[in-house]
């Protein structure tokens, strides 16, 4: 059989519901949509984890954070960790990653130095804008390099430690420095050209990859950066939207009531729509981008033989709770993303309301590529989904952290800490998750239901090694 190509378009802290597929009538993003035309839309998509680094290695080898033993940032993914493209190599695909990765550490060392590749034939890694000497540095240096000092999006104090004790002086200037790392005010003009910034070098660089290809199956990861803060981008995109103009989240009245009056003030309803601005103008950019390497697979005749992913490793506050990035409790703002699966003879404009999970992800690619699903992997395939509409069956999901396990159904969001602590949400009647329903009489049956789901998960989840006879 001749096994399709697989594109995956991965960005970074993207909540669900910035489509406007997913019914968002403010953002513009054409390219996502046209996307989702084609294939099938997931609407309750979660990941395994609220952090960048758990959640890509679970999503990549189909496996839940706590089965690998990486639950938090800061851990190397092993090298022998049987992920997607160590699957796909031994049938004949060429396996790239263009951009961020994020399988190893990136504050203390040096990017210069090969990467340990994972499974990929082709890897020109970049896990931040202009912050390292990585492929993206290398790429603007050899188009612009007197806009050096224009790119970085600002350094990470972690970073910044390791400079200090290592004595490494980098020559590049970085924006903000030191403070404008964490800069969620709002966005931030891109100081160089508008083909020069991150989402440029991994949209560029992925048509090249897949110009180059022939008749050889590829798997092509491209890693956007966005939409993470700081929302530093080009000015045409902050021009696409009027922050007067864009909604304020959902705050139920007595959270709405503490907020301050002052347009200037943090959380203030100026505060809130200069962050939309900033947080919508990196999507629209990264779904330029996108348009971009479609149109590759369009032009080099791919199209009909390549499956087409669009998703996120988590999503972003944004506001909702009085607070920006993500993380713990994992709540929708953060653990519910996108996720577009468009298939060669695949439904298309269909929308999936099941609840689906990322470690579905590579169970599904397999079953696409007609390629068994190892035992290790912890997810199942969506491929009847994706083909023929079979209903999803799948009652919950769950997110992992140090310490604590959420799980999410349709109706409720359930907590618990190593400590026996609990949390309970009724999502129908608080969908920010602001009240915390487990001590209310009425959510007793529910809580009761949801620990006994949990259990049921834990169970499914355990992978025995198996046996090599009867003792």
């Amino acid at each position: 059989m001749r096994r399709p190509n697989i594109l995956i378009l991965y960005t970074d802290q993207q909540r669900w519901d910035t489509l406007g597929a997913n019914g968002n009538s403010e953002i513009l993003t054409p390219n996502l949509d046209a996307l989702a035309a084609s294939g099938v839309t997931f609407t309750h998509h979660f990941v395994q984890s609220p952090v960048c680094m758990p959640s890509r290695i679970s999503m990549l080898s189909g496996r839940y954070p706590s089965s690998i033993g990486i639950t938090h940032m800061g851990v190397p993914v092993p090298q022998d960790l049987l992920t997607l493209p160590h699957i796909l190599k031994p049938y004949g695909y060429r396996n790239a990653n263009i951009g961020k990765l994020h399988f190893l550490p990136h504050a203390n060392r040096d990017h210069r130095l090969p990467h340990p590749d994972y499974g990929f034939d082709h890897m020109e890694i970049s896990d931040e804008p202009g912050v390292y000497e990585d492929a993206y540095r290398a790429w603007v240096r050899q188009r612009a390099p007197k806009q050096m000092d224009s790119i970085s999006a600002g350094i990470p104090p972690a970073t910044r430690t390791w400079y200090r004790t290592m004595g490494i002086y980098d020559k590049v200037a970085h924006r903000g420095d030191p403070e404008g790392r964490f800069d969620f005010d709002g966005g931030i003009p891109f100081a160089a050209d508008d083909d020069l910034p991150h989402s440029a070098f991994v949209a560029e660089q992925t048509v090249e990859y897949i110009r180059q290809q022939g008749g050889q199956p590829f798997l092509c990861i491209a890693g956007f950066y966005s939409p993470h803060a700081p929302w530093m981008v080009p000015q045409k995109y902050l021009d696409l939207y009027d922050p007067e103009r864009l909604s304020l989240p959902d705050f139920p009245p007595e959270i709405d009531r503490g907020r301050p009056l002052d347009p200037g003030a943090q959380f203030s309803d100026g505060h809130l729509r200069r962050a939309k601005q900033g947080y919508y103008a990196m999507i629209s950019e990264v779904d330029d981008c996108i348009g971009r390497i479609i149109d590759a697979l369009d032009r080099t005749g791919q199209r009909d033989n390549t499956i087409v992913i669009f998703t996120s490793d988590h999503g972003e506050w944004l506001g909702d709770h009085f607070k920006f990035g993500k993380g713990y409790p994992a709540d929708d703002a953060v653990s519910r993303v996108p996720l577009i699966i468009s298939a060669p003879g695949g439904m298309p404009g269909q929308r999936v309301d099941g609840i689906v999970e990322a470690v579905d992800i590579v169970p599904t690619l397999l079953s696409l590529a007609g390629i068994q699903t190892p035992p290790t992997l912890q997810g199942v395939s969506l491929g009847d989904v994706v083909m023929a509409g079979a209903q999803v069956t799948k009652q919950a999901a769950l997110t992992e952290g140090d310490g604590w396990k959420c799980l999410r159904n349709r109706d409720y969001r359930y907590l618990i800490h190593s400590d026996g602590k609990e949390r309970l949400w009724h999502i129908e009647s608080d969908p920010g998750e602001y009240a915390d329903v487990a001590d209310e009489p009425a959510h007793q049956s529910a809580l009761t239901r949801c620990r006994h789901h949990l259990l049921e998960r834990l169970l499914q989840m355990e992978r025995p090694l198996a046996r090599s006879w009867t003792y």
